[in-house]
């Protein structure tokens, strides 16, 4: 393990210092291109997994930045990159390696992340290049490819997936390089299965859509365990852990802005203090006007308006108003796991299907076991668990069931999991996020998306320009409707 926490080192380096456009994506003949896939795997994941993000939870009314005003938390936002590309070709790098090598998990796991990694890319901007982005040093190179419909995307995704799992099951043994499952490929099989949960519910305003068939494909997985196996408790999570070691701590340890800067945003303080939801206490610091009272009182907790000004937001601060995060986000190490896919995810997910009748599932016992295995993973005492389950305010009830499933998945999303929070409330429009401040951008709009990046215009733009006007009539910009969050 000692060995294992180096290399993470040494790669995390590498790959936080590395970036690159899509025109990068294409690999260099004339280079040395061998590897081993087990090298490659611990990189992969580690650019995979490091997804812990204070942006994130600015723009899902998580925290608030009082030292400027923050764009993620304004709206503000405007174009993103597809850096992304550069972790695509280390996998399909990894999975030629796994072929050359006769290493059939090494080419499955390179299945699952670039699934991973295009859901990722198309959920962010739209269409992307897919087809004719994935090619390997032994295709001839595109420099200029298409751009894939989403649907499309979707959809060759989804069966990539089937595919990895497929692959996975007659596979025997263990995996090197691996820092989520140490190597045990039924976790993997899982992991698999998870993300096509979470890609299938986030499909939701599809479920009519037969060319992709959500629905089927819901109940394929959820109907038969021993060939679509999937997380049955938080030891199943997809999570990258932390480390006392330089380069292999916590993003956030011993980063000052986030000690002095960082406050909770008063919705998020509210959804927590009005459930009496004892995750409060892991997350947030008591604010100044509360730090006499005992730690366990909600009292003892405020938040400040993500919609206002940061002048405005620093005021109260000054006034003693606003809890800080919590002291374990910058001064431990280790802290907890980037979580990427957890337990308490895709119990939400199947409380989610239930309620829409997707399943015979049990909604209320699926939503029950999404909340305790939140809790868990914050340590939260079991008798704390079974009081907060059966306070009157948190007990399933069905004429609200897709309102209190997100809103519970939304709270368990607190610095963990990347951008879900913020996508899920895109889809669902739970919980609402407060646009009505005097700070908020976009004509007080909500983005839906990024733009594209300016490398593709110079680069790329015949096929850029076509898959803007296929999409968005009003040109590309931050609130255009992407094919998947158009009902059908």
């Amino acid at each position: 393990m000692k060995n294992i926490k180096l290399l993470y080192s040494l790669i995390l380096l590498f790959t936080l210092g590395s970036c690159t456009n899509f025109d990068d994506f294409q690999i260099d003949p004339n280079r040395t291109t061998k590897g081993d896939p087990s090298l490659l795997l611990t990189g992969i994941q580690i650019s995979a997994f490091n997804i812990v993000s204070t942006d994130a939870a600015f723009a899902s009314r998580q925290m608030v930045n009082v030292e400027h005003n923050n764009t993620y938390q304004l709206y503000g936002w405007q174009r993103s990159g597809f850096g992304t590309y550069n972790n695509l070709r280390q996998v399909l790098k990894m999975e030629e390696e796994a072929t050359l090598a006769g290493k059939t998990a090494y080419a499955a796991l390179g299945k699952f992340f670039r699934s991973y990694f295009i859901m990722d890319l198309t959920r962010t901007f739209g269409d992307v290049p897919y087809s004719e982005a994935l090619k390997g040093s032994t295709d001839e190179p595109i420099f200029t490819a298409k751009y894939d419909k989403q649907e499309d995307i979707y959809i060759g995704i989804l069966d990539e997936l089937d595919e990895a799992n497929s692959m996975l099951a007659t596979e025997t043994g263990t995996i090197s390089g691996d820092l989520i499952y140490d190597g045990d490929l039924s976790k993997w099989r899982k992991a698999i299965n998870a993300l096509s949960l979470r890609i299938l519910i986030t499909l939701s305003k599809k479920e009519g859509n037969s060319n992709v068939g959500v629905v089927n494909r819901f109940n394929a997985i959820v109907n038969n365990p021993s060939q679509y196996p999937i997380f049955t408790s938080n030891d199943d999570n997809t999570a990258l852990p932390y480390y006392d070691l330089d380069g292999n701590e916590y993003p956030y340890f011993n980063s000052n802005q986030i000690k002095t800067n960082y406050y909770m945003d008063e919705s998020f303080i509210n959804h927590l203090k009005d459930r009496e939801d004892p995750r409060l206490f892991a997350f947030a610091q008591r604010e100044e006007n509360g730090a006499n009272l005992p730690e366990d009182d909600f009292n003892a907790y405020g938040g400040l308006p993500g919609s206002d000004l940061a002048s405005a937001n620093s005021a109260r601060v000054s006034q003693g108003e606003g809890s800080l995060i919590a002291e374990r986000y910058y001064n431990d190490p280790v802290n907890e796991p980037s979580i990427a896919i957890g337990y308490a995810e895709v119990q939400f997910i199947l409380a989610e299907a239930a309620a829409r009748g997707w399943t015979s599932g049990d909604a209320s016992e699926h939503y029950q076991n999404g909340i305790r295995a939140s809790m868990e993973f914050y340590n939260i005492d079991g008798a704390a668990i079974n009081t907060y389950l059966s306070n009157p305010q948190i007990v399933y009830n069905a004429s609200q069931g897709i309102e209190m499933i997100i809103t519970q998945k939304y709270l368990s999303f607190f610095m963990n999991s990347g951008w879900e929070a913020f996508y899920n409330q895109r889809r669902t429009g739970f919980p609402e996020f407060s646009t009505d401040g005097p700070g908020i951008l976009n004509d007080g709009m909500i983005p839906k998306r990024w733009m594209y990046p300016e490398s593709e215009i110079q680069s790329n733009r015949e096929n850029l320009e076509a898959a803007i006007s296929s999409q968005y009539p009003n040109g590309d910009t931050v609130n255009g409707d992407m094919w998947l969050l158009k009902n059908e």
